[in-house]
């Protein structure tokens, strides 16, 4: 039996790898390696994400090869899914074949609801939870998933297309901050949420968020806050006023080169932190969130754990 298990979430923003070293009894793993690529699936055709370019595709190519170079270390079988713009794409079939024929890997394109499960599961193991009632958000760059339930049961897990890169293209203008489009890009997150199956007036014992907005969000707090950066954000937890106050700061940055000098915020998220971090303000006012703890974990270690009950029940 194989002693690590490689995991890559083909984000539409970023491609991320771990590897994990698994527990004799499958019921737990420890993370060994990790690597983070920036790629912008669809990102050349127009709002919608409708086509993946041969450009796109080649870095694909290349990132994976990367991955599968560092998985072959630690002779870890590598499973790669991936999720809103492969799955959205006209050419998905295409793609996936031709990253199979390049790398040998096998892409599992997964749906949105079989996302945010595996987010949800990812998370809940992260935070160390028992059978509280958790609500999740992960706010990725095509859609943005939210979960509630406890640890077998969904009250929902729903998969919205309101994705930090989505909306930039779709409002922002060469990234650029207009206050109608502001108002423009609220007034559409907000429709979009009340037209799914979400509940926005759902109980719950805790509120998470993970992935690359919501942890970036959390570092511009803490900066704003004069404090130092911690190596690892989760259980860090951040409450509304302290998210209306880095919106504010951020919406007053008007192109990307003011928030660039943002202190705390990562430069290859300058672009789409606008657009993000509005799904993120809206959320937390359509579901009346106070506060939010942060996951470190999500999609990757969902896939792990998912990987570990299907050789437990061998």
């Amino acid at each position: 039996m194989a002693d690590f298990i490689a995991a890559v979430d083909m984000g539409t923003n970023s491609f991320h790898l771990i590897v994990a070293k698994i527990k004799n009894d499958f019921s737990s793993f420890k993370i060994v390696d990790k690597e983070k690529k920036q790629i912008r699936l669809a990102s050349h055709m127009g709002e919608d994400l409708s086509f993946i370019s041969n450009e796109e595709l080649e870095s694909s190519i290349e990132i994976l090869n990367g991955f599968k170079k560092i998985s072959s270390l630690y002779n870890a079988g590598l499973n790669a899914r991936a999720t809103s713009a492969v799955r959205e794409a006209d050419n998905r079939a295409e793609y996936v074949r031709q990253i199979y024929k390049s790398t040998g890997i096998y892409v599992q394109t997964i749906e949105g609801h079989e996302e945010a499960a595996l987010i949800f599961k990812g998370v809940r193991h992260g935070l160390k939870l028992n059978d509280e009632k958790l609500l999740n958000v992960d706010i990725g760059g095509g859609s943005t998933e939210y979960t509630l339930g406890n640890k077998s049961v969904f009250e929902f897990a729903e998969s919205i297309k309101i994705g930090a890169v989505r909306l930039s293209k779709r409002f922002f203008n060469e990234f650029y901050i207009i206050d109608d489009n502001v108002k423009a890009c609220l007034k559409y997150i907000e429709e979009q949420i009340k037209s799914s199956s979400i509940k926005t007036d759902c109980s719950f014992d805790i509120a998470s968020g993970s992935s690359g907005t919501i942890q970036a969000a959390a570092r511009l707090i803490i900066a704003q806050n004069n404090k130092p950066q911690p190596k690892d954000l989760n259980n860090f937890i951040f409450s509304y006023d302290e998210l209306k106050n880095i919106a504010q700061l951020i919406l007053s940055k008007k192109s990307v080169e003011d928030r660039l000098l943002l202190e705390g915020l990562e430069k290859r998220r300058a672009d789409i932190m606008p657009a993000g971090i509005l799904i993120l303000l809206k959320t937390f006012e359509l579901l009346h969130i106070k506060n939010m703890k942060v996951s470190s974990y999500a999609l990757r270690e969902g896939i792990i754990l998912d990987e570990l009950d299907k050789l437990k029940a061998v």
